[in-house]
């Protein structure tokens, strides 16, 4: 097992070297100058081209992609062009809150998605197949930002039950431990922050995990029905074996791989900033930062969010192929033939 993990993980390397590379070559070569962004549009030529200097980006293009690249191999990803401050320390400020909502959204998604889709293939062609598939449909149609307009005109304007905006009150902001104030709250023991928390997290959880739930279920649904014609199970009905731990032990459990897979992608996806749903909501994540970046050309920011991502989805992908030798040890074995 340990072999099969060290050769994923190189494996991955490439693969981040490639989107560095790739993004890199976007920002300097596509991407506007950001020298008159940052100092106004009544700058001097003069100040511009000071302040190129100072930035490195005089420098030719594989220079300044060999200082990034040996800066991000150290950790250092170099400095906001507006705040002068580290952007790890951006990113890291900001990370909490998208993991937050991100984790938030895949539970309520792979729950209501996985229960969907497996009474959905139980109960093939019946109405409550109909239905789940339906509620399928509109998930993947719907655009996430028309959902989460929706949702706050509905329950939040409408019925004011849910706050439409921001991740708490900020009268009720907990001691900052972990960053994730629904942890931080019940450590310090301060519930009327953790309910205030948990009430912001809502609207803007739903509206994300809507897509996610539409995939979770038709990608349960497709795997089920195919277990359940299985020669296995035929034989355990034929045993005698109640039909819920039928469906539970022996269908779900060996339909799992494929769902794994897509949760493991969607909360990469999540994970990676959920840019409309954190703007519709002004969720402090880095989705609704990374957005400001680059509509100011702040190139070291939208570089190191966009090689977190990066990062994160390779490690998604390396989670997933490590659970896949757990529930199925043919498939290391199958790659050491291979």
């Amino acid at each position: 097992m340990l072999k099969y993990i060290i050769k994923r993980i190189l494996m991955l390397i490439p693969v981040l070297i490639g989107v560095s590379i790739i993004v890199f070559l976007i920002m300097r070569v596509f991407s506007p100058d950001p020298a008159p962004i940052v100092l106004g549009q009544h700058a001097t030529q003069q100040a511009v081209e000071v302040w190129r200097q100072a930035n490195g980006l005089n420098d030719p293009i594989y220079l300044q992609y060999f200082h990034y690249l040996q800066g991000a191999l150290t950790g250092d990803l170099g400095m906001s062009y507006y705040t002068k401050t580290p952007v790890i320390k951006e990113i890291l400020a900001r990370f909490p809150a998208t993991i937050e909502l991100a984790f938030v959204a895949i539970i309520l998604a792979s729950l209501f998605g996985i229960l969907i889709g497996v009474i959905s293939a139980v109960k093939k062609n019946s109405i409550f197949d109909n239905g789940g598939m339906f509620l399928a449909l509109i998930g993947v149609s719907m655009p996430i930002f028309w959902l989460g307009i929706l949702l706050i005109i509905f329950f939040s304007g409408t019925l004011h039950w849910l706050p439409s905006n921001g991740r708490i009150n900020p009268l009720l902001e907990p001691m900052h431990i972990s960053g994730f104030y629904l942890i931080d709250s019940l450590i310090t023991g301060n519930m009327d922050a953790f309910v205030d928390a948990l009430r912001h997290l809502i609207l803007p959880a739903c509206a994300l995990a809507m897509y996610s739930m539409a995939i979770i279920t038709r990608m349960t649904r497709s795997s089920m029905l195919d277990t359940l014609q299985q020669d296995f199970i035929r034989t355990a009905r034929a045993k005698g074996v109640a039909e819920g731990r039928v469906i539970r032990k022996h269908a779900l459990r060996n339909g799992l791989i494929p769902i794994i897979t897509v949760i493991g992608l969607q909360l990469g996806s999540l994970l990676g900033g959920a840019v409309l749903t954190e703007t519709v909501f002004s969720w402090p994540g880095i989705g609704a930062y990374t957005v400001v970046c680059i509509l100011k050309s702040d190139f070291p920011v939208v570089q190191g969010v966009v090689l977190l991502v990066a990062a994160i989805f390779v490690l998604m992908n390396l989670i997933v192929d490590v659970i896949y030798a757990f529930l199925d040890p043919r498939i290391k074995y199958s790659e050491k033939e291979v």
